[in-house]
C-alpha cells in the first residue's frame, strides 16, 4: 500500500496539463476616448447615479436592486455556476464513502453437495466497509474542466453585473424621462391657464363689441389646441410610472418625486477618458471568461487521448456472525490500481478536440466583436451627448426669444398697432419651443446615463462591492 501511494506522489508531480494556456488576446484599440467636456474634472469614483444628487432618485435604485425580478435570477445563476464549479473540483481529491450490509441467503445443494458438506447452508454474513477511490489528474483533465467551470462562474457574475448596470442604468432613465414628461406636462397646464385667461377676456370684449368674432375663435383654437395635450401627456406620464415600477419589482403605481427636471445636477464628461475604462464593462469580461473556458475545454479534450488511471480501495469487517463482525479476525481489505485507455474510438476524441477548438475560435471572434462594439457605444454616447448639450444651448435661446416675441406682441397688440394674429403667431410658437426644450434636456440628462453605462458604470474603475 505505502508503496503505491508513492508511486502515485511521483506520478502527480510529473503530471503535467495538456492543452493550451490562456494568453489575454492583443487587440488594437485607441488608448483615450476625445470626445469629453476638455473643461471637466474628472468625477469622484462613488456610485455614479448619485451625481445627479436626486435623493428620490437614490431611494429608487437601492429598491430596485433589493427587489427586480432579473437581479434575483442573476443572483441564482451565480449560486448554481459557484455550484458547479464546486463539483468539478471535487473529482481532485480522494472521494470516501462507506457502506454496510447483511445477508441471509441458500444455495442450491444439487450439484454441490460435497461442498455443502463443509458450508453451512443457508448462511449468513455481514459486512462493514469504508471505501476511497481517486483518479490521478496526470494530464490535468480534471483541472481544465475545473478551469472552464471557474471561468464559466466569473462570467455568470459578470453576467449579474451587467444586470446591475442595465437596471440601474434603466431606472434612471425612465426617472429622467418621468421628470421630463412633469416638466412638459407643467408647460401645457401653464400655457393652457394662460390661454384660458385670453379667452375670457376676448369673449367679454367680444360682448361689449371691443373686438372681433373672429378674434373670439382664434383664442378658443388657441386653448383648444393646449387642452387636447393635457391628456396626451398625463397618459404618458401614467405609462411612465407603471413600467418604472415594474423595474422596482412592485405592482404598477405612482412614482414619488422630489425636485424637477431643471434641479437635477448636470455632472461633465472629462475629457481624454482612457479606454482601459472599458474593461470595467461586464460584457467585455463575460466574453473573456466565456474566451478563457473555450480554451480550458480544448486541454480537457485532448486529456481523453491518454490513460485514465484510478485507484481504489476498501478496509472493513466482515462476518457471518453478528457478533464477531468487530473482531481482529473479522479484518478484510483491498486496494487496487486500474489503467484505462483508448485504442479505437472511432474518431470520436478526435471530433471531441476539434469542436473545443471551433468554439474557441468563435468565444475569440465574439470577445473582439464585444471590444469593437463597446468602443462604438462609448464614441457614440459621448458624441451624443456633446451635441446634445450644444441643442440644450440653442433649445434655451429659443425659448427666450419667443418669450420675448409674444411680450412684444402683446404690447403692440394692446397698443393697437397689429392684429391679434400676430399675438397668436407668437404664442403659436412659444409652446412647442418650451416644450422641445423640456424634451431635449430630458434628451441630455439620458444621454449622460448612456455614458456612464457604456463606459461600465463611471469615469474610473468601480469599486468592487458585495453583492446586495
Amino acid at each position: 500500500m505505502r508503496r503505491l501511494m508513492v508511486l502515485s506522489i511521483v506520478l502527480l508531480i510529473a503530471g503535467c496539463t495538456v492543452g493550451p494556456d490562456y494568453v489575454k488576446p492583443v487587440v488594437d484599440v485607441p488608448p483615450v476616448f476625445n470626445n469629453g467636456d476638455h473643461s471637466a474634472q474628472q468625477a469622484a469614483n462613488v456610485a455614479w447615479w448619485k451625481q445627479f444628487n436626486d435623493p428620490a432618485l437614490d431611494a429608487l435604485i437601492a429598491e430596485a436592486l433589493a427587489n427586480n425580478r432579473d437581479v434575483k435570477i442573476a443572483l441564482a445563476n451565480i449560486d448554481q455556476a459557484a455550484a458547479v464549479f464546486t463539483q468539478s473540483r471535487s473529482t481532485l481529491y480522494p472521494q470516501i464513502g462507506y457502506g454496510g450490509s447483511g445477508t441471509r441467503e441458500r444455495a442450491s445443494e444439487t450439484d454441490a453437495a460435497r461442498l455443502y458438506t463443509y458450508l453451512s447452508n443457508p448462511r449468513t454474513s455481514y459486512q462493514a466497509l469504508a471505501s476511497a477511490s481517486w483518479e490521478l489528474d496526470l494530464w490535468g483533465r480534471i483541472r481544465r474542466l475545473s478551469e472552464a467551470a471557474r471561468a464559466e462562474l466569473l462570467a455568470t457574475e459578470a453576467a449579474w453585473q451587467g444586470v446591475i448596470l442595465s437596471l440601474v442604468s434603466s431606472v434612471a432613465t425612465s426617472y429622467i424621462q418621468l421628470l421630463g414628461l412633469d416638466a412638459q406636462f407643467q408647460v401645457a397646464e401653464r400655457t393652457l391657464a394662460t390661454y384660458a385667461e385670453s379667452l375670457r377676456i376676448f369673449e367679454t370684449r367680444f360682448k361689449y363689441g371691443q373686438v372681433s368674432e373672429m378674434t373670439v375663435v382664434q383664442a378658443r383654437s388657441q386653448y383648444e389646441t393646449a387642452a387636447a395635450a393635457i391628456p396626451q401627456f398625463q397618459s404618458q406620464i401614467k405609462q411612465a410610472e407603471n413600467a418604472l415600477s415594474i423595474l422596482l419589482g412592485r405592482n404598477p403605481g405612482t412614482i414619488q418625486r422630489q425636485g424637477t427636471l431643471h434641479e437635477l445636477k448636470m455632472p461633465p464628461v472629462p475629457a481624454e477618458l482612457p479606454s482601459d475604462l472599458l474593461t470595467n464593462r461586464p460584457d467585455i469580461r463575460q466574453a473573456e471568461e466565456g474566451l478563457i473556458a473555450a480554451n480550458a475545454n480544448i486541454g480537457a479534450a485532448r486529456a481523453l487521448y491518454f490513460p485514465t488511471i484510478s485507484l481504489t480501495g476498501a478496509f472493513g469487517f466482515a462476518s457471518s456472525d453478528l457478533s464477531d463482525l468487530f473482531k481482529g479476525s473479522s479484518r478484510a481489505w483491498n486496494y487496487a490500481g486500474s489503467l484505462t485507455g483508448p485504442i479505437f474510438m472511432g474518431g470520436a476524441i478526435k471530433s471531441g478536440v476539434k469542436q473545443t477548438e471551433a468554439a474557441r475560435e468563435a468565444a475569440l471572434w465574439a470577445y473582439e466583436k464585444t471590444i469593437q462594439s463597446a468602443f462604438a457605444d462609448a464614441e457614440n454616447a459621448l458624441i451624443a451627448q456633446r451635441q446634445l448639450v450644444e441643442q440644450v444651448r440653442i433649445q434655451e435661446r429659443l425659448v427666450a426669444a419667443n418669450s420675448e416675441y409674444v411680450r412684444l406682441a402683446h404690447l403692440q397688440y394692446d397698443g393697437g398697432y397689429v392684429p391679434y394674429s400676430t399675438v397668436l403667431q407668437a404664442e403659436q410658437q412659444l409652446f412647442p419651443s418650451e416644450l422641445n426644450y423640456a424634451q431635449t434636456r430630458a434628451t441630455l440628462l439620458s444621454s449622460l446615463v448612456t455614458v456612464y453605462k457604456a463606459m461600465g458604470g463611471g469615469w474610473q474603475p468601480a469599486v468592487s462591492g458585495e453583492k446586495p
